[in-house]
């Protein structure tokens, strides 16, 4: 049985979009923490000819968010007319660069960069859209939403709304209003009428009524949408998941059954999303670099049991054996151990 299928279990379990602790991150708060003398070491490492790659990483991946943020502003104090970011994009390049860059930024800052690496030049990156709007709660999708706006003058949904059509477009914008029920009281009776009410909308009619998926699976709270897929199973004898690949395509279907496996785990859906950006030829580096980074405070320790769970290998050893060079040795710093 595969963790998608194991509902049981689901009704119990703590869920990365409802808890906000930071105890699953890898990385946290350094004690002794000196802002001032990290700023000089980053500036010692990147002055003259050649970069001290380890002393970057050394730094960078080892301190909180919080904590540099306060080390990119005593560096701006100490070096006048210089910027972290700049030195860093100066001295450092590719895909390494982009590791560190992400770690200087605040979150919903990073988020908001994301989403326009995403939606610009030719095409929109849609597998980058579905993961970063399926895997966070409203509370991120705003701080994202409001960090858009701060840097772009313009809203994120209205965007958004350029890049995207039909059901599927409707389904993200929906997703950005970030109007989830964010209560943990689960309603059985109301969970059963959802059921019910998504079965007939799907498999026991010709056709399928795609706006109450879009509306049941974008309002619910998490605890009430794992009772409803509780429900959905007894009623349907499928689980809703195999409903909507059975009954959808394309986009809408990636992104609703993304939207699924996130209500039962956000951890084994990213472990999946960080397989499938290593295996096969060549490598998504920048989704690596945006899940590893981007959940290094949030949930990665519960990715990396999911990803030895659903893959037979940790974490750490499948991007030692995919990346190298000092962004692969960045990576493994923020992953931390082998499992």
């Amino acid at each position: 049985m595969s963790v998608w299928d194991d509902l049981d279990l689901l009704l119990d379990s703590p869920s990365s979009l409802t808890v906000t602790s930071t105890t699953r991150g890898t990385i946290k708060d350094k004690a002794g923490f000196n802002a001032s003398e990290d700023a000089t070491a980053l500036r010692g490492a990147m002055e003259g000819i050649g970069t001290t790659e380890k002393t970057l990483i050394d730094i960078l991946t080892q301190r909180s968010n919080a904590q540099r943020q306060l080390i990119t502003k005593a560096y701006e104090e100490a070096y006048e007319g210089r910027t972290l970011v700049g030195d860093l994009k100066g001295d450092t390049s590719g895909d390494f660069e982009d590791a560190l860059v992400a770690l200087v930024t605040h979150p919903a800052k990073f988020d908001c960069h994301e989403f326009i690496k995403a939606t610009k030049g030719l095409g929109t990156t849609d597998s980058a859209l579905i993961e970063m709007f399926a895997c966070k709660s409203s509370r991120q999708i705003k701080s994202m939403c409001e960090a858009y706006l701060e840097e772009t003058g313009r809203s994120l949904a209205h965007d958004l709304k350029a890049e995207v059509s039909g059901d599927y477009g409707k389904t993200l914008l929906t997703l950005v209003e970030a109007k989830r029920d964010e209560s943990t009281h689960v309603d059985a009776a109301k969970a059963k009428a959802d059921a019910q009410a998504l079965y007939e909308a799907g498999e026991k009619k010709w056709g399928t009524d795609e706006s109450m998926f879009i509306d049941i699976l974008c309002h619910r709270s998490v605890p009430q949408l794992r009772q409803i897929l509780v429900e959905y199973k007894s009623i349907s004898g499928k689980t809703l998941q195999e409903s909507i690949e059975s009954e959808m395509s394309g986009k809408l279907e990636e992104l609703l059954v993304a939207i699924v496996k996130c209500v039962k785990s956000v951890p084994a859906f990213l472990a999946e999303r960080l397989y499938k950006s290593m295996k096969g030829l060549g490598t998504t580096e920048s989704t690596l670099t945006r899940i590893i980074v981007g959940r290094s405070e949030v949930d990665l320790l519960d990715i990396r049991t999911e990803y030895k769970k659903l893959f037979g290998c940790s974490l750490y050893l499948a991007i030692e054996s995919d990346v190298g060079g000092s962004y692969g040795d960045c990576l493994k710093m923020i992953c931390g151990a082998d499992d």
